[in-house]
């Protein structure tokens, strides 16, 4: 057959004759089974069939008469002159030649699987797309289930017509492609039967941070057009590529999408879209089991593909399972684009968007998945159909329920993007990261709460959450370029809070993580308090217990929901900075800050200064808390042990004695946190004068301390940090501080023991870090926003 090429017959070298996707195709059909990956097999019609088909029709004249000096930024011109153009082909014959060897293929498909109407997928492949440059996202035609002759051929044409959609005119003409000389290739593939089980994208990088060392999977009921299309909010798992080679528990995240909707094959239309059942809605697509095996595939490809490369190539990769096998496929493969670009390029440079104002919760309008990290700001538009698009004008924040590839030439106008469905793998999502579009999807109710023309600020610069913000806000952008930092004998650590913000956090210099707080983890996981989960798994009546119960979507049961929680949360930070040391501390709330949590009511008494009531060590082996305490430690040792993340280190807070130490390293021990074990050290928070005075018995049960200059100066000053008719006495630069961190670094530098400080005090003065360089400390562990200038002061110190 002269414009037929079945899978077994392509390769990599054959983009230029079948696309980037049916190349792909090819390559793996006939190299992954051999690694245990399954591809559907299929067949390609040829870009030459294409021409053939064009030429037999006498069409390249008249398709360049209709975009000639086409202006792409005029939405009716383009809208015009695309829709003619694909009249023009669509109106067309199949040449007979052609015809007939597209049918003796698809026949010959069907004997292979012994199926006489074979339901088969048919997508374009075009000869640009799909390169390691250019993602070209959706900027052809799929059409699924297909299963007869006559459906076929016409799909073919459709696909043919596809080439001169509205955004594909646009995009090729916007980087500068020749539309005669982009030719397309149909792929048609046996369809997998994930209708009647799950389906969805995987990438082998980070879609936001670029992080080299994460697997992100997104998955649905159902075929898996919904979730690039953007009409559901998938499930989302994150896996860390390093304990899956280890075969250690890799998954670090679960988040339960909405999954309302699914699309199953339908014998009229090709498919259609059915509601999901509650059952199917309040579970996950896919099991721990299933997620490890799609991630595994991931990883085989990723690591097959770079080395064909001979580079690193992440991927952007379709699987979907077959209801009635319950085999998983691998269905499309291709290079990643916008991380992997960024990398090249970077190098060590990056743009550091940061709000000038402090955010209240009033000021946030709504809310949603952060795409990319930038900060946008203009007057909203919502465009509920394209049609009404002409009222848009360059530097709107265009707002919407969904978006598909015909919208890619409105979002290049968009100073930033918000939908109301979606998630990372949407197209909103895609085609934003490669345009540089802060986006905000899965906001669900952002088309009715986001009013016409109301001047917003869109906020994607704190890791994966995203905000709109009321007004337009001031921000700041700084290049920061970090590859003419020279390595330092302090090690400079990141103070690190919301297992959100980790892996941005991460592209800064840093040696690791000197202070990761667990109950921000709590705030940001868990919201509920720990006792009450506790009691729940009593079944003891509990306040707030219908708001709980929402927070444990996905859980019955309130232990499991807690321990997962708080190990993906702990986890996701140690991934970040991995191999890197990740110091924990453990949970720090106050009673004041406990009592306000849901189910908190019933667990906490009124104290006049919490700030020196029952925290830290003491509320440990209480057995008013201990309980909590006991699961706090089960999820640590989750992390250490199951999820193979032994850089974390832990932190006991506020220990006032040596006493008290003991007894909660004995609880630690008891659950299976032993100190020295698999390399863990157990750190103490120096921040009470007795911690300074009596180190040297401190430090016989502790392997080190870390500074906390904030309740140390407090405890030295006799200051409530939290008053404000005192406030101006509280100064970490007074000499008593001072001479008590120098004791306290004496004190552990006699006993050969790790010293550093994670307290605010560095972050915010020069003359602070240049005393602790002087007197030796280990480590000086700082908020983000200030890493590169105090580095580059510890630099200069040094010197």
């Amino acid at each position: 057959m002269k414009y037929i090429k079945f899978f077994n017959e392509l390769e990599l070298s054959n983009v230029d004759t079948v696309g980037g996707k049916n190349a792909s195709l090819g390559q793996m059909y006939s190299n992954l089974s051999e690694l245990g990956i399954k591809v559907p097999n299929g067949f390609a019609i040829t870009a030459q069939g294409y021409n053939y088909f064009i030429e037999q029709n006498n069409l390249k004249d008249r398709i360049e008469k209709r975009l000639e000096k086409l202006d792409i930024s005029d939405f009716k011109s383009l809208r015009e002159a695309g829709g003619k153009v694909r009249k023009l082909i669509l109106n067309s014959t199949m040449p007979q030649v052609l015809q007939s060897e597209i049918i003796k293929a698809y026949n010959k498909l069907g004997e292979q699987y012994n199926m006489k109407n074979l339901d088969v997928a048919v997508r374009s492949s075009g000869t640009a797309e799909d390169l390691p440059d250019a993602s070209f996202a959706g900027q052809q035609d799929t059409y699924l289930n297909i299963d007869n002759i006559d459906a076929l051929l016409y799909s073919v044409k459709r696909c043919f017509a596809s080439l001169f959609t509205d955004r594909a005119i646009s995009y090729r003409q916007s980087r500068g492609y020749n539309h005669l000389k982009v030719a397309i290739s149909v792929g048609i593939q046996k369809m997998v039967r994930s209708d009647l089980s799950s389906s969805g994208v995987m990438f082998s990088i980070d879609t936001e941070s670029g992080n080299e060392n994460l697997i992100m999977i997104n998955s649905i009921y159902g075929i898996g057009e919904n979730i690039v299309s953007g009409r559901v909010t998938p499930d989302e798992f994150v896996v860390f590529k390093p304990m899956l080679k280890a075969k250690k528990s890799a998954i670090l995240k679960r988040k339960l999408g909405n999954k309302n909707q699914k699309m199953i094959y339908d014998d009229l239309k090709g498919t259609k879209n059915i509601k999901c059942e509650k059952l199917e809605q309040s579970s996950f697509s896919l099991s721990d089991t299933e997620v490890t095996k799609v991630a595994t595939y991931g990883l085989k490809i990723e690591e097959y593909y770079s080395k064909l490369a001979g580079e690193y190539r992440p991927m952007d990769i379709e699987w979907a399972k077959d209801g009635q096998t319950g085999e998983i496929y691998i269905v499309q493969a291709r290079p990643e684009t916008v991380q992997a670009k960024k990398i090249k390029e970077q190098g060590g440079r990056f743009l550091q968007y940061t709000l000038n104002s402090k955010v209240k919760e009033d000021d946030i309008l709504v809310d949603g998945i952060a795409v990319g990290d930038k900060i946008g700001k203009g007057c909203v538009k919502v465009i509920k159909e394209l049609k009404d698009a002409e009222e848009f004008n360059v530097g709107d924040v265009l707002v919407t329920k969904i978006t598909d590839p015909d919208w890619e030439p409105l979002m290049k106008k968009a100073a930033a993007v918000v939908t109301d469905k979606g998630g990372r793998t949407c197209h909103a999502a895609i085609v934003a990261r490669e345009i540089g579009v802060p986006a905000i999807v899965g906001c669900n109710n952002a088309t009715k709460k986001l009013k016409q023309d109301t001047p917003v600020t869109i906020n994607c610069s704190e890791g994966e959450h995203g905000v709109v913000l009321q007004g337009l806000l001031d921000f700041e952008v700084e290049e920061l370029d970090s590859s003419n930092l020279k390595p330092t004998n302090t090690k400079i650590y990141i103070n690190v809070g919301d297992p959100r913000k980790a892996f941005a956090f991460a592209k800064f210099p840093n040696e690791g993580v000197g202070l990761a707080r667990m109950e921000f983890i709590i705030n940001n996981y868990i919201k509920a308090h720990p006792m009450a989960l506790v009691d729940m798994t009593k079944g003891k009546k509990v306040s707030d217990i219908t708001q709980i119960k929402k927070f444990m979507k996905g859980y019955n049961n309130p232990k499991e929901f807690f321990v997962d929680k708080l190990s993906e949360g702990v986890g996701t930070i140690a991934a970040a900075f991995y191999p890197k040391p990740v110091v924990v501390r453990t949970s720090d709330f106050k009673s004041n800050e406990y009592k306000y949590m849901p189910g908190g009511l019933s667990f906490e008494k009124d104290e006049e200064n919490p700030m020196i009531g029952f925290r830290g060590a003491s509320r440990y082996y209480s057995e008013q808390y201990k309980e909590a305490f006991i699961w706090e430690c089960e999820a640590l040792k989750k992390v250490r042990d199951e999820m193979g993340l032994t850089n974390v280190k832990l932190m006991l807070p506020f220990v006032r004695t040596p006493e008290e130490g003991k007894k909660v390293i004995e609880i630690m021990n008891s659950v299976g946190l032993i100190q020295g074990k698999k390399e863990l050290e157990i750190y103490a928070m120096c921040e009470i004068p007795s911690n300074v005075i009596f180190a040297d018995e401190f430090l016989k049960i502790f392997d080190g301390y870390s500074i906390g200059s904030n309740d140390l100066t407090q405890l030295m000053l006799g200051v409530d940090r939290d008053s404000e008719l005192v406030a101006e006495v509280f100064d970490e630069r007074d000499e008593s501080v001072t001479r008590m961190i120098k004791m306290a670094i004496d004190a552990c530098k006699k006993e050969n023991k790790y010293i550093g400080i994670c307290g605010q005090a560095p972050s915010d003065y020069p003359e602070i870090t240049k005393f602790l360089v002087e007197n030796q400390i280990d480590s000086i562990s700082l908020n983000p926003d200030s890493v590169f200038k105090m580095w580059q002061v510890v630099e200069e110190l040094e010197n």
